[in-house]
């Protein structure tokens, strides 16, 4: 495959869409960002901005119209507006397309079937199709939960108000990725894509168990004063099927299941760091960012 050089970006003032933006433009490709007629727009001078209308196949068509590749980093709520960019990208000859799945195991059927991620599993569907028809390539990249949104909304661990939740007893080895290591893995993929054509790619900064996470937060911020409570992911996830029945959706509940449940495939055991440039956290720096998020 011949090299990309342009690419576009959806979902770039989201909460992993800067970073990636910053990353990209780092490391010399030529960005459009693709923002919704009215947005807000205050990027770099040289990002091109085209306005799309996910309404419109013409508009997007046009945005992508030249485009080598298409990232994006759109959250939950955009994630059905992927369909008609995969399409508008085929149509036009975009060559690889990223979705946005960043997070768990997208060949896991288990994590796969849960509700959140079913808007996930459907663009996955589409760019297989066409992917199979030889019309575009694709990459789905896996991170884990992102380590920085998971110490700053205390999700993973609280080490601010020195709060943990141990899921299932804390023991389970996860993978987890920041959003800096998630934007070089993009950036990796874009600089090797015949080595990442039409497959999962695993990243992770660290495995590590709850357990293991609250040692080191303890280390980083001291051990005085932290509290724990013991929760059962199986637990949660029926209280989460049940208020899905109601209309009431529980997005971490289940996002929690995928995490510690047993059988999601939440460890990456076998990762692509080396070829995407990503490194492995030692125990000085992992405390060093739970240092900064306790601060």
């Amino acid at each position: 495959m011949s090299s990309i050089t342009k690419v576009a970006i959806a979902g770039a003032t989201g909460n992993v869409g800067p970073i990636v933006l910053k990353q990209l433009l780092a490391d010399g490709f030529e960005v459009t960002v693709l923002a919704r007629k009215g947005a807000t727009k205050d990027f770099p001078p040289s990002v091109t901005v085209a306005e799309i209308d996910y309404e419109s196949p013409e508009s997007l068509e046009k945005a992508l119209n030249g485009q080598d590749a298409v990232v994006s980093a759109v959250g939950f709520t955009g994630l059905p507006s992927q369909i008609p960019l995969v399409q508008a990208a085929v149509k036009v000859g975009v060559k690889r397309f990223i979705p946005s799945e960043y997070g768990g195991d997208a060949t896991n059927e288990k994590a796969s079937s849960l509700p959140p991620f079913h808007a996930k599993n459907a663009v996955t569907e589409v760019l297989k199709k066409e992917a199979a028809a030889g019309s575009i390539t694709y990459t789905l990249i896996s991170t884990g939960p992102f380590l920085d949104m998971g110490l700053q909304y205390g999700f993973l661990i609280d080490p601010k108000g020195k709060n943990v939740t141990l899921w299932n007893g804390g023991d389970k080895t996860f993978s987890i990725t920041t959003r800096e290591s998630t934007a070089k893995a993009i950036s990796g993929v874009l600089k090797h894509p015949e080595e990442t054509k039409n497959r999962n790619v695993y990243v992770h900064n660290v495995q590590i168990s709850l357990k293991q996470l609250l040692e080191q937060a303890k280390k980083a911020v001291g051990s005085d004063g932290w509290k724990s409570e013991v929760k059962s992911t199986d637990e949660h996830l029926k209280q989460a099927y049940a208020e899905l029945e109601k209309g009431n959706i529980d997005r971490m509940a289940f996002i929690a299941a995928a995490i510690w449940g047993e059988g999601y495939g939440s460890h990456f055991e076998k990762v692509d760091n080396d070829l995407l440039g990503v490194k492995e956290f030692s125990d000085a720096e992992i405390q060093d960012f739970i240092r900064a998020y306790a601060n």
